[in-house]
């Protein structure tokens, strides 16, 4: 195995980049926690068996990185030197406020399940497109800082997308 320090892209066995298989990286996933886990190791004592389960929670944490998208866009700009520092950074095109402020009022005014789908629908476009512009920056222009900025907006989008699916659950509970 690599070390414990080695980022997660080295540790799966991936290429640096942003556009990455999901089934190779699960797969990767299984193949990693079968050899770090800590019932393997229950002969060679306890000293092994913790330095296994810190393997196997470092393995665990890439995962979550690695599989999701938005996680490896971040974490690929922070291996660069440009984290997203979402936190203290929320500065965002007026353009791309307005349509925030936009989706709000609908999601608001959205009455029946028809009107929610087709928001749903439209904030699952800009996502794909945003996430396409990420591939672009990342992996074709290597700009960090560009997709940054792209990051921080589907952080915006993910945060939306919560808050639709609450209203579809609300909207459930009250129908069933």
């Amino acid at each position: 195995m690599t070390s414990l320090q080695s980022n997660d892209f080295e540790l799966f066995g991936l290429p640096q980049q942003f556009a990455q298989d999901r089934s190779a990286i699960d797969a990767r996933w299984k193949d990693l926690q079968r050899e770090a886990h800590p019932d393997k190791f229950s002969a060679q004592g306890a000293a092994a068996q913790r330095v296994a389960m810190q393997w196997s929670v470092r393995i665990n944490e890439a995962y979550q990185r690695l599989k999701d998208p938005l996680k490896r866009a971040a974490y690929l700009c922070e291996l660069q030197g440009v984290p997203v520092n979402a936190h203290d950074n929320t500065a965002m095109p007026a353009e791309f406020l307005m349509q925030q402020m936009e989706w709000r009022e609908a999601l608001e005014e959205a009455q029946d399940l028809a009107a929610l789908d087709g928001l749903n629908d439209e904030v699952g476009r800009s996502r794909r497109a945003l996430l396409q512009r990420c591939e672009q920056l990342l992996d074709g222009q290597h700009d960090y800082a560009g997709a940054v900025a792209q990051v921080r907006a589907l952080m915006f989008i993910e945060r939306f997308a919560h808050d639709i699916e609450a209203r579809y659950e609300n909207m459930e509970s009250r129908l069933g």
